[in-house]
């Protein structure tokens, strides 16, 4: 989880009269240029504001139609923390003898993926509660999966400090207690990049799952909502699995190894962030891990999976194009589900101006069932 500057850099042989000091170690990445990464973190910042102005669009729409799904909200937040952190490096770049904008740049990449790592962790807890609803809505689950939540942001604050605390200092055993909490930072963080998949495949797979019904949720069939969810956790574990392996093995400054490539950066970093921010807009995860508000016991999911959604404002006013096809349900999943045993039994789409809700919807606060 280290994100100090790299190999590679005039300013390495350098010796600073003071704070902050140059790490000795190299570091993934390498210390930017203009020629390679301007370029290179332009077309990023430029897919990443996309992204963004996707996700809050979809966000708004969904708003307005009364369809709360925060998840949204989370990924452009995700996608503005990577706009700030291609920005930083491209500024670092430039100044290249700059250590603060070499130190903000890697806080700002380190922090970022968290939130993808939370959202595929509360899918899981959705699917397991799914999958086995008396499990899933234990207390003892619950509390499970809250206190991973709140090791994140632990993590985050641990690792931050160690990181900005490892340029200020030159005390040998401060400096190794820094790493300590780095190498477990990063340990950490890939085991729980990966924790969905045996999740989500053992709720699904393993015997005593007809002892209790499906506790179905959200739009779509629901095979295809296990194989996206599987699919995000992989490619983000895989990543995550990169930067531990590479932090491990400390290669010094002027000795980079090969996965300190900036091509491997780039890859195992936002690369992989841009297929997960883009496949969840392209298969509607708004739609697909939705859960009725208030859900808080099993069979809640199930009670308030039929909703259907009101294509035009309450002022009666033909929304606009964008808002228009998101919304429509039907364009997206088909307009029934039946040919999928899993799948929802889908309502057939209406253009009506008149739709209503179930009577088992649930009223309260936007996926309180975390």
């Amino acid at each position: 989880m280290s994100g100090a500057p790299a190999s590679g850099s005039p300013v390495g042989q350098q010796t600073p009269h003071g704070p902050p000091y140059l790490p000795r170690t190299a570091q993934i990445g390498g210390v930017p240029t203009v020629s390679v990464d301007v370029p290179i973190s332009a077309v990023l910042l430029f897919l990443f504001v996309c992204g963004a102005a996707t996700h809050m669009t979809i966000l708004q729409v969904n708003r307005r139609r009364d369809h709360k799904f925060l998840f949204s909200g989370m990924l452009f937040g995700f996608c503005m923390a990577r706009i700030v952190a291609l920005t930083m490096r491209m500024v670092w770049a430039t100044h290249s003898t700059n250590i603060n904008v070499a130190i903000a740049s890697g806080i700002f990449t380190q922090a970022g993926v968290l939130l993808l790592f939370v959202v595929n962790l509360i899918f899981s807890q959705r699917m397991v509660r799914a999958y086995r609803p008396r499990f899933g809505w234990h207390r003892t689950t619950t509390v499970v999966f809250r206190t991973l939540y709140c090791c994140v942001v632990a993590l985050l604050i641990m690792v931050v400090t160690a990181t900005v605390q490892s340029f200020f200092t030159l005390d040998k055993g401060t400096l190794h207690s820094d790493r300590i909490v780095q190498l477990f930072a990063v340990t950490f963080l890939a085991a729980l990049a990966f924790l969905p998949i045996p999740i989500v495949t053992a709720a699904a797979l393993l015997p005593g799952r007809q002892a209790e019904p499906l506790d179905k949720f959200g739009q779509g069939r629901f095979r295809t909502k296990v194989r996206l969810l599987l699919f995000t956790a992989t490619i983000l574990a895989l990543g995550a699995g990169f930067r531990a392996g590479a932090a491990y093995d400390v290669r010094p400054i002027n000795h980079p190894a090969w996965y300190h490539h900036k091509a491997c950066y780039y890859c195992f970093n936002y690369a992989i962030e841009l297929i997960m921010v883009y496949t969840y807009a392209i298969t509607r995860f708004d739609r697909r891990f939705h859960v009725p508000d208030g859900s808080s016991g099993p069979g809640h999911y199930s009670a308030g999976r039929v909703r259907k959604q009101e294509p035009y404002s309450d002022s009666g006013r033909r929304p606009s194009f964008i808002a228009d096809h998101i919304g429509r349900e039907a364009d997206t999943f088909g307009s029934d589900g039946n040919d999928d045993s899993d799948g929802l039994a889908e309502q057939p789409s209406s253009r009506d101006d008149t739709q209503g809700w179930s009577e088992g919807a649930k009223k309260g606060s936007p996926d309180s069932d975390v």
